[in-house]
């Protein structure tokens, strides 16, 4: 038996298959084999066609029980992961009544910093754990401002994982990890954020059912069944937005634990049970998969780095290098800080934990007569590096309190001086797992009845590959991180 897991992100939708009983990933598919389309009408808009991907979804669902030649009778349940904070508004009879305005649109940007300085800095920290900044619920005001004859078609909002749930059984349905994503949920009255809805003066008859992010949220009707290729019944499991699922996937669920995915952009996810916000402009707060309103305050922090990966594959497009390999094995010639050379990497648009600050990327003390690609290549992937514990102290700052980071075996993790930097500078161990976020929402099936012990034995006997251990002879790379911190500063101040 199998549990299907969707990773339905931005750029593809990805399908995995899973064994029920011990959790070992098959397979993973992605549709469409080149990155989907994204329409950006203005400048700084970003909106998608959510039919779209539920046309790859069940496309990459029929590929996996046709290569494996296994009976969709075999598949037992379905999990979701979900690009976060879109908006798919549909009428009365479930259609999609405009484009997604997807997670990157930074459209609502006026309307969510407005809201935070009219109802309040302290207001919004205590209640909502976060500025309404660009999230959903501020793309719904949008929509009301400035579509009203679409606005007044809104049967339900959903969030990109509750549509395709939709998709699957005709029911619309959410959980309180997706309205808590959308700067819905408010924490203190543990209730929906009606004070929010009437400022930006929604209808809270939009807002979804509830259900629990684990057991059986739905079940694949006729017509889902038919599209996708499943049986009629499959229940649905689980859902979350993508950084949740991708912590669920690394077993983070605890306070001391952290998730971080080094990809284009940089994500550092902590796990706390503290209600208590200090970062709300730099760092956001959401309700983690297992968050309770009855009784576990299990809260992520997110804090995300756009000048990351990006940064690391700028200079292997630029730098007139055949691979990352041999980038590593450049930068590996070069002692710890790079000869003095720093690269400030933020140069991906505007970094929320700088203070929304357009930095961009900066190259410095560069010594023409005795620096070379090497120094290049080091310094980049020490930056990228700093960047993160940069965020690491922010996090601790706002109340986080670290056992261990665990990531992803992709992309900057990879790298050994990368990830030695980042774990001898922050102090603790970083674990290394092959997994991904469509895995770890097939995965999630496991804790349909709670069972964590039994989902954390899959993927440690599944997924371990190392652990990367704090040096002993740190000095040196604190040195190194205190001169890039200062640099940073003189941008910053």
């Amino acid at each position: 038996m199998y549990y299907v897991g969707l990773d339905i992100g931005s750029s593809s939708i990805k399908i995995a298959l899973v064994e029920s009983g011990t959790g070992k990933s098959v397979d993973v598919v992605q549709e469409p084999e080149t990155e989907m389309s994204m329409l950006a009408i203005k400048n700084g808009w970003a909106e998608q066609n959510p039919e779209d991907w539920w046309t790859y979804a069940c496309k990459g669902i029929k590929n996996l029980i046709q290569t494996h030649g296994i009976s969709s009778q075999d598949i037992i349940g379905i999990g979701i992961s979900y690009q976060m904070h879109g908006l798919v508004l549909v009428d009365s009879d479930g259609e999609v009544l405009r484009n997604s305005i997807i997670w990157c649109d930074s459209r609502a940007v006026p309307i969510g910093q407005k809201a935070f300085e009219e109802i309040g800095e302290d207001k919004c920290s205590e209640y909502l754990l976060n500025s309404p900044s660009n999230f959903t619920a501020s793309k719904l005001k949008w929509v009301k401002d400035n579509e009203p004859n679409i606005y007044s078609k809104i049967y339900k909002f959903m969030l990109p994982g509750d549509y395709i749930a939709m998709k699957f059984s005709g029911e619309i349905n959410t959980t309180v990890s997706g309205l808590s994503e959308g700067i819905f949920w408010d924490f203190k009255n543990k209730d929906i954020a009606t004070f929010l809805m009437d400022y930006y003066g929604l209808d809270a008859n939009l807002v979804p059912e509830i259900v629990d992010t684990f057991g059986i949220q739905s079940k694949v009707n006729e017509k889902g069944a038919s599209e996708s290729g499943l049986q009629v019944g499959t229940p649905i499991l689980y859902r979350a937005g993508d950084q949740p699922n991708n912590a669920l996937s690394l077993n983070v669920f605890n306070p001391g634990e952290v998730a971080a995915t080094g990809g284009t952009s940089g994500v550092v996810y902590a796990v706390t049970d503290s209600l208590s916000v200090k970062e709300s402009a730099r760092v956001n707060n959401f309700a983690h998969v297992n968050y309770s309103p009855g009784s576990d305050s299990r809260i992520g922090k997110l804090l995300c780095i756009n000048g990351s990966g990006i940064q690391y594959r700028w200079l292997l497009n630029n730098l007139g290098v055949g691979s990352y390999d041999e980038m590593n094995r450049l930068a590996n010639e070069i002692p710890v800080g790079s000869d003095g050379v720093v690269i400030i990497p933020f140069g991906n648009g505007a970094e929320r934990m700088l203070n929304n600050q357009e930095v961009g990327t900066r190259l410095v003390n560069i010594n023409l007569n005795n620096h070379g690609k090497g120094h290049l290549c080091r310094a980049a992937l020490e930056g990228i590096a700093f960047s993160f514990v940069y965020g690491m102290e922010i996090m601790e700052s706002d109340g986080i309190q670290v056992n261990v980071m665990r990531a992803g075996n992709d992309n900057l993790f990879r790298s050994k001086i990368f990830s030695e930097t980042v774990a001898t500078l922050i102090g603790y161990d970083i674990e290394i797992y092959n997994t991904t976020g469509a895995i770890g929402a097939a995965r999630a099936g496991l804790l349909r009845e709670g069972d964590y012990d039994a989902f954390g034995k899959a993927i440690m006997e599944n997924d371990y590959v190392m652990t990367f251990k704090p040096l002993a002879h740190k000095a040196e790379y604190q040195k190194a991180y205190q001169h890039w911190k200062k640099e940073l500063e003189l941008i910053t101040k």
